[in-house]
């Protein structure tokens, strides 16, 4: 077994070699502009974008042309809410979405506040509950005003896995007359995503989260009815249907089609071996460790929670020294976006966890490549250095 064990697989995974095979020709054979139309190496680089947007919108329920190319869920995200509120500021000018939403979400809508616009952040059910972390759809309901323009809701959390009712909030929004976006960075490729089913107008998902390359990402952008209209963020060349200008990334792309069709090939078989590695790696925690507690809604409940995520609290045992203990182990305390940031995570604390427990808490993220001697590593390096750090500070816990 080669070491360090990677287990943080919600921040990026390794692409498939499968991936980078299909990816290989676009960079040294291949390599033609695909907005060059006056060749055969560009047209050769525009039929293999084509094919990858086909075969992605077949893969979540949409249309090729809904399928815009960008550079990653952030960019997705940025696009889509700014897109939709300057697009529709005359009509309104309050959004709604969810204070366990990740930043590239929560920080395109405070830049709006800056510039007029109300928001409004939904709580979530808090810590204890069996489907913690999830939110409110009547709440929802409650909140959508006339002036409201937009609704996102992340359909699956990338620090305590949680999933959201899609498919309620999608018809809450529909029947509002609200434009209903997702940040599906974490849902697409890992559970069953339609977006005719969820009835969302704008979603966002990244190759680097599905064993595919970094550097590229989509947003899905209904044409159907209700079409919906975006204020452009990036001007240059009017690719991507006008929406996103740049040249396009070819061998990215072919990659995220790849990685997408691997997932919908292998995705029942991968989800059932990973919720069982998750439980095994819980259960080896829970009969080691004295005082751990689950974030997030309760394993059983597998619907709820994605089938690789484990979020935990380990009590008086603070979470960045156990990382430090464990060299040979790469997990993390959550959102990599956020590791800079000495603040607590903000997604425990709208759980309602204090300060204390949020720094004393961990998450796994199981994927693709990790395997039960890999997980039995983990439980071993784990329950060593809690109880290290707990003898140091001369706790009685075992």
């Amino acid at each position: 077994m080669e070491k360090p064990i990677y287990l943080d697989n919600h921040a990026t995974t390794q692409t498939d070699p499968r991936v980078l095979d299909a990816m290989l020709p676009f960079f040294c054979r291949q390599y033609g502009n695909a907005g060059s139309t006056s060749h055969a190496f560009g047209w050769a680089a525009q039929a293999a974008v084509d094919q990858a947007r086909q075969s992605i919108g077949q893969q979540i329920g949409a249309q090729a042309r809904e399928i815009i190319f960008t550079s990653g869920a952030t960019e997705s995200n940025n696009l889509a809410i700014r897109g939709v509120c300057e697009r529709t500021r005359r009509r309104g000018n309050h959004a709604i979405s969810v204070a366990t939403e990740h930043r590239a979400v929560l920080d395109p809508l405070a830049r709006l506040e800056k510039h007029g616009f109300e928001v409004t952040l939904l709580p979530v059910r808090p810590h204890g509950h069996e489907d913690a972390g999830t939110i409110d759809v009547e709440q929802l309901a409650a909140a959508i005003r006339d002036d409201t323009v937009l609704v996102s809701v992340m359909a699956a959390n990338n620090e305590i896995g949680v999933l959201q009712p899609m498919e309620e909030i999608g018809r809450c929004c529909r029947q509002r007359g609200v434009v209903f976006h997702t940040d599906a960075t974490q849902a697409v490729g890992k559970i069953p995503v339609d977006v005719e089913r969820w009835q969302v107008d704008l979603m966002s998902f990244s190759g680097h989260k599905i064993y595919g390359p970094k550097g590229i990402g989509a947003l899905f952008v209904r044409r159907r009815t209700p079409r919906v209209r975006l204020e452009s963020q990036i001007d240059g060349g009017r690719q991507e249907y006008g929406f996103r200008s740049g040249t396009a990334n070819v061998p990215g792309i072919v990659g995220l089609a790849k990685a997408l069709e691997l997932c919908r090939d292998e995705g029942l078989d991968e989800s059932s071996r990973l919720a069982h590695l998750r439980d095994h790696l819980y259960d080896g925690l829970r009969q080691r460790i004295a005082g751990i507690s689950l974030n997030g809604p309760t394993l059983q409940l597998t619907h709820l929670r994605l089938p690789g995520n484990l979020n935990c609290c380990f009590g008086d045992v603070d979470g960045e020294a156990l990382m430090m203990n464990m060299r040979d182990l790469a997990v993390s305390s959550g959102s990599a976006c956020s590791s800079a940031d000495p603040t607590p995570s903000h997604v425990l604390q709208a759980l309602g966890l204090d300060a204390d427990q949020t720094r004393s808490s961990l998450r796994f993220g199981l994927g693709r490549f990790n395997t039960l001697e890999q997980v039995e590593f983990a439980i071993q390096s784990v329950v060593a250095a809690t109880h290290h750090l707990r003898q140091l500070h001369g706790s009685d816990q075992a």
